[in-house]
């Protein structure tokens, strides 16, 4: 019996865990941990455009400001809906607004990737503001702003 128990000892020899084991898995999981860092931060920095505000002290200032401009165009009353001609110009309801009101906007590529377009308006007969230039196609927010005397309105809307 001590024959038998002595051959399955020696063909049953069992792998032992070197420091070039735990080398190997040290290695392969910061690999890993590094390889999906560097690809996030390079989708991360491929995808947006890097500036909301130039300079965040400056804007913490005028936040105040901000908020009571915000309030008095909301009592202004005035309601904007947006939509795309055919020729890729830009059409503007603006309800509410007097028949003296000037429209302006920037629309802005919400990823940055195209650059931002100053757009002009001329107001039509039916009283829809229409832009001078088309907006390349795709998905833009636009800034806008109408002053009519002392009024002043601004707002944002999608055009998809």
């Amino acid at each position: 019996m001590n024959g038998t128990s002595s051959q399955q000892a020696e063909t049953r020899k069992v792998a032992r865990f070197t420091g070039w084991h735990a080398a190997a898995i040290l290695v392969a999981f910061f690999g890993t941990v590094g390889t999906v860092n560097v690809v996030m931060a390079r989708f991360a920095t491929s995808t947006f455009g890097g500036v909301v505000v130039e300079n965040s002290y400056v804007a913490s200032q005028e936040f105040n400001g901000w908020l009571d401009q915000a309030e008095q165009s909301k009592e202004l009353g005035w309601k904007a809906e947006a939509s795309r001609l055919a020729d890729g110009r830009v059409a503007i309801a603006l309800q509410g607004a007097p028949q003296d009101a000037v429209l302006e906007a920037e629309a802005r590529h919400p990823l940055g990737r195209l650059d931002d377009v100053q757009m002009s308006f001329a107001r039509q007969a039916d009283g829809t503001f229409v832009s001078a230039q088309p907006l390349p196609a795709g998905r833009w927010t636009l800034r806008l702003a109408a002053h009519s005397g002392s009024a002043s309105w601004r707002a944002e809307e999608e055009l998809r």
